[in-house]
């Protein structure tokens, strides 16, 4: 029997896999911290789990008329950013899929009629580096699959979604952790501003104090697992436009239990800003 031993909302911004000194000259000559952080969840927490298959929730990868997800065997290629190919061009990425779990996870949903997903493994499919900029980091010989976010979908949508990637995942011998790509409140700045913030301070460049209150509310949250308050606060943090909808975190909290679960989430590196957004990485053992 198979069960998801960790999970983490971790950001995937693309800061993370410039050059230091790219990233030093964004940051008043300050190193991000979220680099550091990511290097420290795969040593301190990924590493030792000895996992079989990561399940990335994509918040760059937009569905609309059901859930989907991966069932590659394989995915490899190179990748280029349609958002920002001056930085992000010619990633080559090679990872094994898991075709298994992505079709039983599909399964899961046949015989309701409240939710759809679909497995995908079209070879011509769209990669996001959503998933793309976490390899890095994080892929070390394990499986991966992504999720896609269903733009027409409401919060226990997410949640449900995630609960059944956990039913699946009991079905089949693995050990599985699932990855909530996405940021918190996720508003740019308009692009006449926008050289001039983009710089890690939260103080200085998120994009209006209300929404890093907001997202410091729900690190608070996260911090002291008390998931159903991130949940009850949904309605007045959509105003400050959470990346994906949240979905990636309301997915990943699904599959953790949902608005029940407890898990005490650690943080590494910072809350920090990108291009007005908000940005953290927070772990969850389970």
């Amino acid at each position: 029997m198979g069960r998801i031993v960790g999970a983490a909302l971790v950001s995937h911004v693309p800061t993370l896999v410039l050059p230091e000194t790219q990233r030093r000259a964004l940051n008043d000559g300050n190193d991000t911290s979220l680099v550091a952080g990511l290097h420290a969840l795969n040593d301190e927490k990924l590493a030792p789990l000895d996992v079989d298959t990561v399940v990335v929730i994509d918040t760059h990868w937009f569905t609309t008329i059901e859930h989907v997800v991966t069932a590659h065997p394989r995915r490899q290629g190179r990748f280029t950013s349609e958002e920002l190919p001056r930085g992000m061009a010619g990633v080559l990425y090679d990872f094994p899929g898991d075709p298994e779990l992505a079709h039983r996870w599909a399964a899961t949903a046949d015989d309701r009629d409240d939710t759809w997903i679909t497995a995908i493994d079209d070879p011509h499919l769209a990669i996001n580096y959503a998933t793309v900029n976490l390899l890095p980091f994080l892929q070390h010989g394990q499986r991966w699959v992504s999720a896609g976010i269903c733009q027409t979908a409401e919060p226990a949508d997410f949640v449900l979604f995630g609960r059944l990637l956990a039913d699946a995942v009991e079905e089949l011998d693995r050990r599985v952790v699932v990855l909530a790509s996405g940021g918190l409140s996720h508003r740019f700045w308009p692009l006449r501003e926008f050289r001039d913030h983009e710089g890690a301070d939260p103080d200085r460049h998120i994009r209006t104090p209300e929404a890093a209150a907001a997202d410091r509310y729900v690190l608070d949250c996260l911090g002291r697992g008390d998931h159903a308050a991130v949940v009850d606060f949904l309605p007045e943090f959509s105003t400050h436009a959470p990346e994906g909808f949240f979905g990636h975190y309301l997915t990943m909290l699904g599959a953790m239990g949902g608005t029940g679960c407890t898990a005490v989430g650690t943080r590494f590196g910072d809350y920090e800003a990108v291009a007005g957004t908000g940005q953290a990485h927070v772990w969850f053992d389970l």
